[in-house]
């Protein structure tokens, strides 16, 4: 059967609607067939499991925002400047996408993202991450702290977990003065 593109992104967004406000565990593929308004065996045409559907969204996630970081990256700006800008690009793609955060931090808190991590610190898997090679340039350059990429990670990027949670619960109104605060804020987390 030819697989028809449109039909798996529809797929793939009405699921992402669905595990985020139900969890991973809570939705079956027979609800994902009937609000994507297909049968239950179209979906396996696209996905052979749910498994592979949960994955192949955080994937395209994942992509999405390499790729905006990527353009907010330059060779030739300072490490600094790099690292401002490309966490305020994240903090607004988050806000821009606060479905995609739900599922983000849901995933990478499952089974499916200790996996992914396990791979990723193993060099099993090497994506092209704007903030890994700020952080090695920044450590060999003696500008960051001398830590492990992972300490460094937890200083200054998971805060933005805390921070896009409590903006997307209201708890937080961000605007751009308190954004550039926080940023720089990271910064000072993990320079030297």
């Amino acid at each position: 059967m030819v697989k028809n593109p449109d039909k798996r992104t529809e797929i793939m967004q009405v699921a992402l609607q669905l595990l985020t406000e139900r969890g991973f565990d809570r939705v079956p593929m027979s609800m994902i067939a009937e609000k994507a308004n297909v049968a239950v065996g179209t979906i396996y045409i696209y996905f052979a499991s749910k498994d592979i559907l949960i994955k192949e969204i955080f994937a395209d996630m994942e992509n999405n925002i390499f790729s905006t970081l990527r353009k907010v990256y330059s060779a030739d700006e300072s490490i600094r400047n790099n690292f401002l800008q490309i966490t305020k690009a994240l903090i607004e793609y988050f806000i821009n996408h606060p479905l995609y955060f739900g599922y983000m931090e849901q995933f990478l808190n499952s089974p499916f993202g200790i996996s992914l991590r396990r791979d990723k610190l193993s060099g099993k898997m090497h994506k092209d991450n704007v903030f890994m090679d700020i952080f090695k340039t920044g450590i060999g350059s003696k500008i960051l702290k001398d830590l492990p990429v992972e300490i460094l990670f937890s200083l200054s990027i998971a805060p933005i977990v805390f921070l896009m949670r409590d903006h997307i619960l209201g708890f937080t109104k961000l605007n751009n003065t308190l954004i550039d605060k926080f940023t720089e804020a990271c910064w000072d987390g993990i320079k030297r």
